[in-house]
């Protein structure tokens, strides 16, 4: 789920640096192998340009890519500019014309227009956060209703899927776990599955909810989790990121090993 970001007026003015830095930086070092197979793959144009039908040379290219940047930062925002006029002031600044706004009328209206743009996002957290705490209770009340399911005093559900042999971790010890992290119309969030590697951690260092389900758990054992908002990320979630306000999380992990510090 994401937010409308908060707009200052220095937010507002720094778009398009910000927009071309993140473009001249989307290849990283470790993408360079792709795309020299993908420069191999493509045949060169005028001055030595990739052949992009309806970009035929360089410099409209860079241009395009800029552009692809810009929009993709102002994606958030979208229903709340106008294109047309946003291309005005490129135009006018670009070419040196006499602007429309001084500086001091462009930051009254950056100052304004980022107060708005976090008055919507306060509102719309607001929403969230009551609708999934509600969607959260219904589901958890009937979800410990399973024959399977346990619920803790903590009101952390577990259900046992492979039960191992090994020990129990302790409050501060560090483990390796594999895990798979969603939410409840099963979107996944996290997962070290996909990342081909598990993760280590010590207990200390998250949420409550892992916490103790973690320790529930003998090493070899694989659970499926449910933590209620209060045991996972609150009332705030993950600001701007996948996890919304109130949500109820569903994990399955395998412990692996406790970690020797």
């Amino acid at each position: 789920m994401k937010f409308f970001p908060h707009v200052s007026a220095r937010h507002v003015a720094a778009l398009s640096l910000v927009s071309l830095s993140l473009a001249m930086v989307a290849c990283k070092p470790g993408d360079k192998a792709d795309a020299a197979k993908t420069a191999d793959a493509t045949t060169e144009g005028k001055d030595g340009a990739l052949a992009i039908p309806g970009l035929a040379t360089e410099k409209e290219q860079a241009s395009y890519m800029i552009g692809m940047a810009m929009g993709k930062q102002l994606t958030p925002i979208k229903d709340e500019v106008d294109p047309d006029v946003i291309m005005k002031a490129i135009k006018s600044t670009l070419a040196g014309e006499k602007l429309l706004l001084d500086e001091k009328q462009a930051q009254q209206i950056g100052e304004t227009f980022g107060q708005k743009m976090q008055a919507k996002q306060i509102a719309k957290m607001m929403a969230d956060a009551k609708k999934n705490l509600a969607d959260g209770q219904a589901f958890l009340a009937a979800n410990a209703k399973k024959p399977n399911v346990k619920t803790t005093a903590s009101g952390l559900q577990y259900e046992v899927l492979t039960e191992g042999k090994g020990a129990k971790p302790k409050p501060t010890d560090a483990v390796s776990a594999h895990y798979k992290g969603t939410l409840l119309d099963g979107k996944t969030f996290d997962s070290s599955y996909d990342r081909g590697q598990p993760a280590t951690f010590q207990l200390t260092q998250v949420v409550p909810g892992w916490q103790e389900g973690i320790q529930l758990m003998p090493v070899g054992s694989k659970y499926r989790f449910w933590l209620p908002a209060s045991l996972g990320y609150g009332e705030k979630g993950t600001q701007g990121g996948p996890i919304g306000p109130n949500a109820t999380l569903v994990f399955e992990v395998e412990l692996l090993d406790i970690v020797k510090q």
